[in-house]
């Protein structure tokens, strides 16, 4: 769900539940929104539900998109939309193929859901992604293993538009019995600070040996540098 960072909470977008579920889910914004990494709840349409100001920070720079926006489907953006490799890194192997696993295992479930047969016919329009989906998928399943599709504790690479976040982060899936019996799945990607150049050793110096300053090279005089 869109909204400007440091603006107003998240509300729950419109769904038909209960009103002690909305007002559960308007709660959950609140805690959402308190989650340093990015989080986000979506449906088993990988429509987005709730997402936090960390969800929206990693991907602010992606262009916009009529229909796979990384607010509005999750799925969709990972798939369809021409930026998303610029924040998934290894974007094919690494985020494409899984979610296509799992848009394939939720299809068993919902089959005649119109969401995910929206999705499969875009799929079918792309000849490489509909060959991927069908005739790819299942090899890749069998040589990576099926915990290569789970999301939970995969780390996956990223490409997060603040410098201080390093080049991976690992999913982690904490959907409490109120979410997860609503029909919704909430994923936290869990950052990881850069890596810091390790400093080299500082050499003793010799005695009767002047050190040169920083920035010269060794075989340089610092006078003729």
């Amino acid at each position: 769900m869109a909204y400007e960072a440091g603006g107003p909470r998240p509300r729950p977008r419109p769904v038909p539940v209960s009103l002690e579920a909305q007002a559960y889910l308007q709660d959950y914004a609140a805690l959402l929104d308190a989650v340093t990494f990015p989080s986000v709840v979506v449906d088993h349409r990988w429509d987005v539900v709730l997402a936090n100001d960390a969800f929206e920070t990693l991907f602010r720079a992606v262009g916009p998109h009529p229909t796979a926006m990384p607010g509005d489907n999750f799925l969709r953006f990972v798939l369809f939309h021409p930026d998303a490799a610029t924040v998934l890194a290894e974007h094919e192997s690494s985020w494409c193929l899984p979610m296509l696993a799992h848009l394939s295992a939720t299809v068993e479930r919902h089959g005649h859901d119109h969401g995910l047969q929206s999705i499969l016919r875009d799929i079918a329009q792309d000849p490489i992604m509909d060959a991927a989906y069908r005739h790819g998928l299942p090899h890749w399943i069998r040589s990576v293993g099926p915990h290569a599709v789970e999301h939970d504790g995969a780390v996956r690479p990223l490409l997060h538009p603040d410098p201080r976040w390093g080049d991976t982060c690992r999913i982690v899936g904490e959907t409490p019995s109120t979410l997860r019996d609503l029909g919704y799945t909430r994923l936290t990607l869990v950052l990881r600070e850069a890596r810091r150049p390790a400093r080299a050793p500082r050499r003793a110096s010799r005695p009767g040996r002047v050190r040169r300053p920083a920035g010269h090279l060794s075989v340089v005089p610092a006078s003729e540098a």
